[in-house]
């Protein structure tokens, strides 16, 4: 115990006197923080669209009026040729193309449900979904203001009953996004960045020939991993509540479940992640391969995590891949016990991946560790 004690020691006054790391451990993260929770958003704004109004009727213009008036949309013009508005979507100053057929306003009057047609630039496949889906919205809106206005217009054999939809949204009622992102982004910069450092510290230590003093000394592979571990286990928890107190002061996101839980959970993942950084840096020569390796593993931690992209909305075989992928349990905690106020029980499986993972990478760095002389 005492020679892990001492390399303990050295490890958090080298982490003292490098002012990279205290760079990285104080500004970048909440730097990061503050910048990705605010531009990384799928929230789509400023859809633009073109009405082609062959109708020119009172409905017609009420439909335009709406578009004009919503703030998701912007009107880009309204014109009687479908040409002008291909034109429009070719140079792609619109998304959507609203064509109003002629007669529309006399069908709708006479019970015939008449179509819109809505022409859609899906290059860019979420714009054009949520897109579409706020204006399918905007005009059923149109549609039922009419029938509750104008009831006497309507006989009971051709007026449809139009159902009513009233939605009530749980642990995020705001739907304000930075509260979504937050506890996420939060997850994912604090065990990155424990993933790059720990790859890079071994290996730095091997390029400057200060291990090689360590392995003539009689401390044991797993005694040199712990004296590594501990330390940025540390530096991780550091990282964690840097972030959490600055999304709570700069975002208010709530915090309805047990922060000792969040903790809890973060020493299990940070000790996940500190093993595949040690992992990495046991085959690296260089901090430029440790480095390039990282990201390799970062890159796919980052695009398979839920972060961005819904795991449920993958496929089967890459939901199956995020198992191993301990970012992906750690923005599920997060979100799960600060927004919507988790119980242990409720993140049971996340904890035995994680664990299971940290067991699997710890036990195959002190295996792998090459203590020469």
């Amino acid at each position: 115990m005492h020679r892990i004690k001492y390399l303990i020691q050295k490890e958090f006054r080298q982490i003292v006197r490098d002012k990279t790391i205290l760079a990285m451990m104080t500004v970048l993260p909440i730097v990061q923080l503050i910048l990705l929770s605010n531009a990384a958003s799928n929230e789509v704004k400023d859809v633009r669209v073109t009405i082609v109004d062959k109708d020119q009727s009172a409905i017609s213009q009420e439909i335009t009026n709406k578009v004009g008036a919503n703030d998701w949309f912007t009107l880009v013009g309204t014109t009687f040729s479908e040409d002008e508005a291909f034109s429009y979507m070719q140079s792609d100053e619109t998304d959507i193309i609203l064509e109003i057929p002629a007669d529309f306003e006399k069908q709708f009057y006479r019970g015939e449900a008449p179509q819109l047609q809505m022409l859609i630039n899906a290059i860019n496949g979420q714009q054009a979904t949520v897109g579409s889906g706020y204006l399918s919205a905007l005009i059923a809106d149109v549609n039922k203001d009419i029938l509750v206005n104008e009831p006497v217009l309507f006989n009971t054999k051709n007026r449809q009953q139009n159902a009513t939809v009233i939605s009530n949204n749980w642990y995020n009622t705001e739907l304000k996004y930075p509260h979504f992102m937050a506890p996420g982004i939060l997850a994912e910069l604090t065990a990155l960045l424990i993933i790059i450092l720990s790859a890079m510290n071994v290996v730095k230590e091997r390029e400057v020939g200060t291990i090689e003093q360590i392995n003539v000394t009689p401390i044991k592979k797993w005694e040199f991993i712990v004296g590594k571990l501990v330390p940025f286990l540390c530096v991780g928890l550091v990282l964690l509540t840097m972030g959490l107190l600055t999304s709570k002061i700069v975002f208010d996101i709530p915090i309805r479940g047990s922060l000792p839980l969040v903790f809890a959970y973060g020493i299990v993942n940070i000790i996940c992640v500190l093993g595949l950084g040690l992992l990495i840096s046991n085959f690296a020569d260089t901090q430029q391969q440790a480095i390039f390796v990282a990201f390799f593993f970062v890159m796919i931690f980052i695009l398979m995590c839920g972060l961005f992209t819904p795991i449920e909305s993958m496929p089967k075989w890459a939901q199956t891949l995020t198992i191993p992928n301990p970012l992906a349990h750690f923005i599920s905690v997060t979100r799960k016990v600060l927004l919507k106020g988790s119980v242990l029980y409720d993140i049971r499986w996340e904890f035995i991946y994680t664990g299971i993972l940290a067991v699997i990478f710890n036990v195959a760095a002190v295996w792998t560790y090459r203590k020469q002389v």
